[in-house]
């Protein structure tokens, strides 16, 4: 079963985000609190853990949101994701993919500068809020048929 390990925001963009136990996403404005929430289409971040775990090899110290995503899943393979693909979290909150990767930083972010590559800009993923909830980690996040 594909699980949330982890829910982050920063209260400013363009800073690392922090951990939180539990975040409320907002129909068509993202999550409560968070910097990138608003009317766009960029409203919620998702990244694997796995691909998480690859770039811990190299910086174990590494912690949750330093990619600035808002969601860290697990056992969900993202990379077979398609822009309109919606996936539920939870009972009832329901997201919307609408971009894949993203323009890297003009100089880089601090994680490309230590390892050479950052997998935001290739397997980070964009969604907005089509239905919204409270999100927690360990919730179930499974793509809808």
């Amino acid at each position: 079963m594909a699980y949330i390990e982890a829910v982050c925001t920063s209260h400013k963009k363009g800073i690392v985000k922090r951990e939180q136990k539990k975040v409320v996403l907002k129909e068509n404005f993202g999550i409560e609190d968070d910097a990138h929430a608003g009317d766009w289409h960029r409203q919620v971040s998702l990244l694997a853990g796995e691909s998480i775990d690859t770039v811990k090899e190299t910086l174990p110290t590494l912690k949750n949101g330093a990619f600035a995503e808002n969601i860290i899943t697990r056992g969900l393979d993202l990379t077979q994701l398609s822009v309109g693909d919606r996936l539920q979290v939870g009972d009832s909150t329901i997201l919307e993919i609408t971009q894949i990767g993203k323009e890297c930083h003009n100089s880089g972010c601090a994680i490309k500068k230590a390892t050479g590559d950052c997998i935001m800009p290739k397997e980070g993923l964009f969604a907005i809020v089509v239905a919204g909830g409270a999100v927690s980690s360990a919730d179930k996040i499974q793509v809808m048929a």
